[in-house]
């Protein structure tokens, strides 16, 4: 993977983030399904793990995937090609 294409996929989970941190409510589902203390978002929020995961509190959720997308003003296909860049991210092939 490029740098370039790691440095989008950061960038998209950072505006998910900011998304989720406008919304007391998503905040709150995302802590509490994360498991994360407001100290330890701050504190890993350049962890490429971590980013990968604020993506995939996204992607379990239609609607605000579709929210997100509308806001960000990407494609419904990005958020989940982003997070395809992320640790955790490949595709995976069930047989």
């Amino acid at each position: 993977m490029t740098q370039k294409i790691r440095e989008w996929a950061q960038s998209v989970a950072l505006q998910a983030l900011t998304f989720i941190l406008s919304d007391t409510d998503h905040l709150g589902r995302f802590m509490d399904l994360s498991g994360l203390s407001p100290a330890d978002l701050e504190n890993r929020i350049d962890d490429p793990e971590l980013l990968g995961g604020i993506l995939d509190y996204l992607l379990m959720n239609e609607a605000d995937l579709l929210n997100f997308c509308e806001a960000a003003e990407l494609s419904p296909e990005q958020p989940a090609q982003a997070r395809a860049q992320l640790p955790g991210g490949g595709v995976y092939e069930w047989t």
